[in-house]
């Protein structure tokens, strides 16, 4: 997924959810950000970051907050961006979902079942499926975790998932990972242990738990290569 008109900037501090201030040469702006994680760890006065400008002259904020140097390693930590990146994947067939073992013939963003909207649907000949995306950042040491938040809406989403697949769908929950080289996923059962409960009780009632890193460049983030998931 390509970005526009990307410029570097330093972070300075983020007041809420969705605003921060960053130095971009000298003058300060205020930024969007595209993300409501806490991102603590990302989002350090001094470091690097890296913005989109838009091109909405009526916007509140002229620039969005995309991607992060956290060391040598570049995150890029725009929410938005993971569900488009599964569903191109899956259209241009670089991402193929074990156990739907015949072609696709439909691929539908967000579609309700139940009391959850899941991010994409996909039909084929005989099968029908959900796919829940999620986007990780929290990196410790080569280890990627999620949430870095306590999520309800979450773990609702995972039980649904763990339903439709009681009913005859097939279910995926896909993480994919922000970063390249990474050492696996594990769910982050210190902020959120019911989350990581109903991920494992999903994994053993025969919903996928995937996960797959990115080739992340400044103004470019695609979906890379499996990650091992450890529940």
């Amino acid at each position: 997924m390509k970005y526009n008109k990307m410029i570097k900037a330093k972070f300075i501090e983020r007041p809420n959810r969705f605003v921060a201030y960053c130095d971009i040469n000298g003058e300060v702006e205020k930024i969007h950000v595209k993300n409501t994680g806490k991102c603590k760890e990302l989002l350090v006065p001094g470091y690097e970051v890296y913005l989109e400008e838009s091109n909405n002259p009526d916007r509140a904020t002229k620039y969005s907050l995309i991607a992060v140097k956290k060391g040598d390693r570049l995150i890029n930590m725009d929410s938005q961006v993971t569900n488009k990146m599964v569903y191109e994947a899956l259209k241009d067939k670089s991402l193929i979902l074990p156990g739907f073992d015949e072609e696709i013939t439909l691929i539908k963003p967000e579609k309700t079942y139940g009391n959850s909207r899941f991010d994409v649907y996909v039909e084929g000949k005989t099968k029908k499926a959900f796919i829940e995306v999620k986007g990780c950042t929290l990196e410790i040491d080569g280890v990627v975790k999620f949430p870095d938040a306590k999520t309800e809406r979450g773990v609702k989403h995972v039980k649904e998932l763990i339903r439709a697949k009681e009913e005859g769908y097939l279910a995926y929950i896909i993480l994919v990972i922000q970063m390249e080289d990474v050492l696996y996923f594990t769910p982050n059962v210190d902020m959120h242990k019911e989350f990581g409960d109903a991920l494992k009780e999903a994994d053993e009632k025969g919903v996928k738990v995937l996960a797959y890193d990115s080739k992340v460049e400044i103004d470019n983030i695609i979906l890379n290569n499996p990650v091992k998931v450890i529940l």
